[in-house]
């Protein structure tokens, strides 16, 4: 246990000051990327890191969804959550936009598709200062057929 807290010791400063970088596998084509072999899930955590940013706020992306999503206003006790991921092309481009983790239905699932995909043109994500496709993933939960982020 000693020699585990001697080494953690050496390699937490030595891990602290490389770059974590985070590549996603893209298993079927997207066409649209600029470098398929090269999409990052960016954390801007971390230095030289920048997420892909929408034309509007969190907020905006929240009211958008409330007031949107007809699902939502036909069952107003709805809870449930979700999880949505897109893939951000170097130029600013959502080039996918689906479900993750799907909600109790797949209305709602389309509804939500449709509200992101309509947002608008992106900031494309950055590594090193270079535009890079990358993705991005939003986590809500709808309580009392309202949105909230998680």
């Amino acid at each position: 246990m000693k020699d585990f807290i001697t080494l953690a010791l050496v390699l937490i400063p030595a891990l602290s000051s490389a770059q974590f970088v985070a590549k996603m596998e893209i298993k079927e084509p997207i066409e649209g990327l600029c470098d398929p072999k090269d999409v990052y899930a960016l954390l801007p955590m971390f230095q030289g890191q920048e997420e892909a940013t929408c034309p509007g706020t969190r907020e905006d992306i929240l009211a958008r969804l409330n007031e949107e999503v007809q699902f939502l206003k036909d069952n107003p006790k709805f809870n449930g959550k979700g999880m949505i991921g897109l893939i951000i092309n170097c130029k600013g481009q959502v080039l996918q936009c689906k479900m993750d983790n799907k909600t109790k239905s797949e209305e709602l699932d389309k509804q939500i598709e449709k509200v992101f995909n309509s947002l608008g043109e992106w900031k494309a994500g950055k590594l090193n200062g270079k535009d890079v496709d990358s993705s991005k993933l939003f986590s809500f939960k709808i309580k009392k057929g309202q949105f909230v982020w998680e």
